[in-house]
């Protein structure tokens, strides 16, 4: 397997190349050079699997430049009841992303948020850690990741990267546009090999810079800087996975379509639902659901894609979909009109220009439709009024970004013939936003055993204003070359 540019001026590459790089050299984001198709065959076979093995039947097609019985181990380590202990009382440990009914068999939830970080993040970057460790150990090499986030990547990054030989992290995020639970779950980390960078501005102002340095061909080769944010291949591949394992929880047999409803601010989660849907699982719908920040909902309902400035980005109760400029936008794009680069690099030539770009009306628009796309926003009241309805009738609660993607599921749920279940992507716990569940319910989230103190620890952080050349100065004083 061989993987591409979506701006087509770098060559193909395996994956342990793409692993560590990040973006593309020309400025793009790298994708297989084709989808495995799946066969009905490989469904029954599949379905049943642990997920580890399910993780490895899959990640075997994309990855083909680890030998078979190192990937296999890889994905044994990653995905274990010990690693995503955190399950709802009640649910299957064993499934790792079990599924949870609020009307049976017709609106469910997956819990993705399990892992030592308590976000959708864990799934891919737990496995994401161990790669680089394998990758690197091979190679005899180190890499400085570079990464920016909005709440949950940052640690899911470093808790998965942390202690990894041949690995420093440098995470930059938003200064105080996080919970404080978020916050104290980055900045209370000790270990040597992470730093915690603060920006003076918006999650958007921190992925540009990262764009910046890694569109720094020098500096980048120089300070070895790769990415783990969801530019990186390796993290929507492994989130691939779970759309799979919850079809198979959320059906009978493989005659059964499924929707899934997606709270989506960089579009990398939903982007791995779209890979998994041309590759052949039965998705009847896949439903988009933002916060105020409304971009993507945007596109999907007029066709045109207009990226915020900071000025215009809204601060809202899911943090962590504060996003106008969804960088892994670029890849359901390049699909979209027909993996023509040439189209790809013509469009972002507007958007990196501070610009948008409409669709409407072109014969790319014409073919949306069969994508299956849907999509859908929330406010602040919709959210509060969501998380209490759950918490009333079902006697569960939902963390912020979840209940945008319940709220839209159970408007788009309407539209689905009787039979298609949907399964809304549990993205995060609410005692990461203890805040809002508080001012939801009237009493706040209990935080999972062992992490009742989180906040009250010691925090390291450095606040920066959002300049580039502060970053790679920060950088060539904390590495060596």
């Amino acid at each position: 397997m061989r993987y591409i540019s979506t701006r087509g001026q770098s060559p193909a590459q395996g994956f342990c190349d793409i692993l560590l790089g990040g973006l593309a050299p020309d400025g793009g984001l790298y994708l297989p050079e084709s989808y495995p198709q799946i066969t009905r065959a490989e469904l029954d076979a599949w379905r049943g699997l642990s997920y580890a093995d399910l993780a490895y039947a899959i990640l075997s097609k994309f990855i083909t430049d680890i030998p078979a019985g190192d990937l296999k181990a890889i994905c044994q380590k990653t995905y274990t009841p010990q690693v995503y202990c955190y399950t709802r009382a009640g649910s299957n440990a064993n499934d790792i992303t079990p599924v949870t009914w609020l009307n049976q068999n017709r609106l469910g939830l997956q819990e993705l948020s399990n892992g030592p970080t308590l976000a959708f993040k864990d799934m891919a970057m737990q496995l994401l850690g161990n790669l680089f460790e394998y990758v690197l150990k091979q190679r005899g090499e180190s890499i400085n990741i570079l990464g920016a986030t909005s709440g949950d990547t940052g640690s899911a990054a470093e808790y998965a990267m942390r202690g990894k030989d041949g690995v420093t992290v440098f995470m930059l995020s938003p200064d105080g546009k996080m919970s404080a639970f978020q916050r104290a779950q980055m900045y209370s980390l000790q270990d040597e090999n992470i730093y915690n960078l603060a920006v003076r501005g918006m999650f958007d102002d921190a992925q540009d810079i990262v764009k910046a340095v890694s569109n720094d061909a020098a500096f980048k080769a120089k300070y070895r800087i790769g990415a783990v944010n969801s530019i990186n291949w390796g993290r929507v591949a492994a989130q691939i996975v779970y759309y799979f394992q919850g079809y198979f929880l959320a059906t009978q047999h493989n005659d059964q379509q499924v929707a899934f409803c997606v709270p989506s601010g960089n579009f990398g989660n939903i982007c791995a639902g779209h890979i998994a849907r041309q590759m052949g699982l039965p998705i009847a719908k896949l439903i988009l659901a933002t916060n105020e920040n409304n971009v993507l909902d945007e596109f999907f309902s007029t066709g045109v894609y207009r990226p915020r400035g900071t000025a215009e980005t809204h601060v809202t109760s899911s943090p962590s979909m504060d996003i106008s400029k969804a960088s892994n936008f670029e890849r359901f794009i390049f699909d979209l009109v027909g993996r023509d680069a040439a189209k790809v690099r013509e469009l972002w030539a507007k958007v990196d220009a501070g610009g948008a770009f409409d669709l409407n009306g072109t014969p790319y628009w014409a073919d949306i439709a069969k994508y299956g796309f849907a999509s859908g926003s929330s406010t602040h009241a919709d959210r509060l009024n969501t998380i209490r309805e759950v918490w009333v009738q079902y006697q569960l609660l939902i963390d912020t970004h979840t209940a945008d993607g319940v709220k839209v599921a159970q408007e788009q749920i309407k539209l689905l013939p009787e039979g298609i279940a949907m399964v809304v992507l549990e993205t995060a716990q609410p005692a990461k936003f203890a805040e809002t569940i508080q001012e939801a319910i009237g009493q706040l989230p209990q935080p999972p055993k062992g992490l009742e103190h989180l906040e009250t620890l010691p925090q390291r952080v450095e606040v920066i204003d959002p300049d580039v050349n502060v970053v790679k100065a920060f950088i060539q004083q904390h590495v060596a070359v």
